[in-house]
């Protein structure tokens, strides 16, 4: 069973992960449910999940197999983003290829392939004791009519609800940096492939 603190990271990592989803759907080009489009890939971000004491979610980009000759060179495709990604500020925990089959139509089926990379943080590691001490000290030295810089969480302490808040900036700033090296990955591969 859950945590109160499981709950409220993931809650909180889940509020992040869809502000920086809604950024690269402005960003790029929009898809349904949790997904965009850049330069001819989708992108797709998981919901955040904890799992032990960690945060995880997934980001995973379709392999564009419309410009790829056969399987080998799927495969060749995917060798190289898994090598661009271990090179990642942020290492993903797991690279996976994926294979997924839709039902488009009654009567057909689209076979794609995706990167899928697991992202793992652990939950300490989102928050610490110095900047909320420093956040709730920045609130003390305010005068009054300021605008705080706490926002209302549901934790019970403004420090409880500035934990939650680093927690929720943590999730974004780690997701979009995620997001923007995958992008790069993406790009560099496609240039290796044609080059």
């Amino acid at each position: 069973m859950a945590t109160l603190k499981q709950i409220l990271f993931r809650k909180y990592t889940d509020q992040g992960l869809d502000i920086v989803i809604e950024e690269m759907k402005e960003k790029y080009d929009k898809k349904k449910g949790r997904r965009f489009n850049y330069d001819n890939i989708t992108y797709e971000v998981s919901r955040g999940g904890v799992v032990d004491e960690n945060m995880q979610f997934e980001i995973s980009s379709k392999i564009p197999q419309d410009e790829l000759k056969d399987n080998k060179d799927m495969k060749k495709y995917f060798t190289e983003i898994k090598k661009l990604a271990s090179k990642f500020k942020n290492k993903p925990a797991s690279i996976e290829m994926e294979n997924i089959v839709l039902g488009a139509h009654k009567n057909t089926e689209k076979e794609r392939d995706y990167v899928k990379l697991l992202y793992s943080y652990p939950l300490n590691d989102l928050y610490s004791d110095k900047k909320i001490l420093k956040k709730t000290k920045e609130m003390s030295q305010q005068t009054k009519g300021e605008k705080p810089t706490s926002k209302e969480m549901a934790a019970l302490t403004q420090q409880g609800n500035l934990a939650l808040q680093l927690v929720q900036e943590s999730a974004q700033s780690l997701a979009r940096q995620n997001i923007e090296d995958l992008i790069s990955a993406n790009k560099k591969a496609r240039t290796k492939k044609s080059g």
